[in-house]
């Protein structure tokens, strides 16, 4: 380090212990890089609450999410990752010295070169009974992870937009019937999308409806749906329910300092870098298509690359 470069704890802060967090870890530390991972405190990552995950390469049998982010971390921690359970509360610029970032968590600010946000992001929920009850167990955020587990059955995909139609389509791949709930009378998913859909023989529609109630005694077996027109109420039989009605990320500590799309996801370059100097985001709180544990592992990698990039640049400025 350069004796005339500003002072600081660490070179790179990543926020979020998830895939892409934990993945940053193992890249940063393995590259000899000071780092501090922050895993919060009051959240966390929605694959520890994915039962099974058949899709992740080299584990054929399949892993429990929790098992995995148990890997993901022992490994990284082996490198000299240094982990913290903590949620960061503020992000800002030093006052001392503008390539520096302060990250507060918990009662102590932590000075850094760079950050990588990795805080993911949660899917919107119902809040409708038996939504939390039956998670894991026929209710499900992710067509792609748990659609072959519906080989030759009924299923109900809740939600119009451009994610809930393309998860329908990918359901026919599997289900024999997939039932698409709608609360309006016509569909926000582009157009494509709805030319495709309404083309599949698998897939019927009901529209102006919205689910109450998902039922069933200790698998999902249907769910119960009120037409916003009449009032009525009536059950649908259905082995599963797909809900696509929007994710909310966990990226409030950067309004202000990052570029956001309509949603509050951060958006990114194809190399991670947002548009603020010195801060990444990698994973499910970026602006993106595709949202799995490997295209976040992926993200993590990428990062921290980019990060190191940023400073070698960096600590070979003077200041």
């Amino acid at each position: 380090m350069q004796a005339n470069l500003p002072k600081y704890d660490y070179d790179i802060v990543i926020i979020g212990g998830g895939p892409a967090g934990y993945t940053a870890g193992i890249y940063a530390a393995r590259a000899g890089l000071k780092t501090l991972l922050i895993e919060g405190a009051g959240t966390v990552s929605q694959i520890t609450i994915t039962d099974i995950i058949e899709n992740y390469p080299g584990i054929p049998d399949g892993i429990g999410g929790f098992e995995l982010m148990q890997l993901f971390k022992k490994q990284a921690l082996k490198f000299g990752l240094e982990s913290l359970p903590r949620d960061v509360t503020a992000v800002k610029k030093s006052s001392a010295a503008e390539v520096i970032w302060e990250v507060t968590a918990g009662d102590k600010i932590y000075k850094t070169l760079c950050i990588i946000a990795a805080t993911g992001a949660m899917w919107r929920n119902l809040g409708v009974p038996g939504e939390s009850e039956f998670a894991g167990k026929g209710v499900s955020y992710c067509a792609t992870c748990d659609g072959p587990f519906y080989r030759n059955r009924d299923v109900v995909v809740v939600g119009g937009g451009d994610t809930a139609i393309q998860e329908a389509l990918f359901l026919t791949h599997f289900a024999k019937r997939v039932i698409v709930i709608h609360r309006r009378d016509r569909l926000r998913a582009a157009g494509m999308l709805q030319k495709r859909a309404f083309a599949e023989k698998k897939i019927e529609f009901i529209w102006n409806a919205t689910v109450e109630e998902i039922t069933g005694p200790e698998f999902v077996t249907g769910v119960k749906v009120k037409n916003a027109n009449t009032g009525v109420i009536s059950e649908i039989a259905a082995d599963g329910a797909f809900i696509f009605v929007g994710r909310l990320p966990y990226t409030e500590m950067f309004k202000g300092l990052v570029e956001m799309d309509k949603t509050g996801f951060l958006v990114t370059d194809e190399h991670l870098r947002t548009n603020a100097d010195g801060i990444f985001a990698a994973g499910d709180c970026r602006a993106k298509l595709f949202r799995q544990v490997v295209t976040a592992a992926g993200d993590g990698a990428n990062a921290v690359h980019s990060a190191e990039l940023y400073i070698d640049e960096i600590k070979g400025q003077t200041y």
